[in-house]
């Protein structure tokens, strides 16, 4: 019996012995965005920038009842959800199930997905981008869609690679 296993990627880096690179992130950290109204609090762990774009994650902590975005995809990244503590709502492109800590979702390229929290009670997860995009204007803007016109609505989420269905 065979087992088809990937291959590693090419060599990116050629130095013989290593570098001091690593960046450390106390938990204690305080969240660089918080947004109103809900209180998602977004702890940007590891941005495009920090890891020159090969992926980005971020912890979200979303008190009751915080809502989330409607159905959508991505054409350039997937992402990943990874619940840490209380309960949160994924769709899955078919189906909406409760996660709860420990539970993941993976959604490639292409995959439709959303995402809520409808407890009474906070819930944390970690959200992967991959590869990394420029996430955080976009956390930081979302609140402000409503104020902006039909047409600003479309080029805001074309430019960060969400279109909803």
């Amino acid at each position: 019996m065979s087992l088809l296993h990937p291959s590693y990627p090419a060599p990116r880096y050629f130095g013989e012995k290593g570098e001091v690179s690593a960046r450390f992130r106390p938990a204690a950290t305080e969240p660089e965005f918080v947004s109103e109204p809900g209180g998602t609090a977004y702890h940007y762990l590891s941005t495009a920038t920090s890891t020159d774009g090969e992926y980005g994650l971020y912890r979200v902590e979303m008190g009751p009842e915080a809502g989330g975005p409607g159905t959508h995809f991505h054409k350039a990244m997937s992402e990943a959800f990874f619940v840490l503590s209380g309960s949160v709502r994924l769709f899955d492109g078919e189906r909406w199930v409760t996660a709860r800590s420990g539970d993941h979702l993976y959604v490639p390229v292409g995959g439709l997905h959303a995402f809520r929290n409808d407890s009474a009670d906070p819930a944390s997860m970690l959200m992967l981008f991959a590869p990394g995009a420029p996430r955080e204007e976009y956390f930081e803007s979302i609140a402000q869609l409503a104020d902006l016109s039909d047409a600003e609505r479309v080029e805001f989420c074309v430019r960060h690679d969400s279109f909803f269905v």
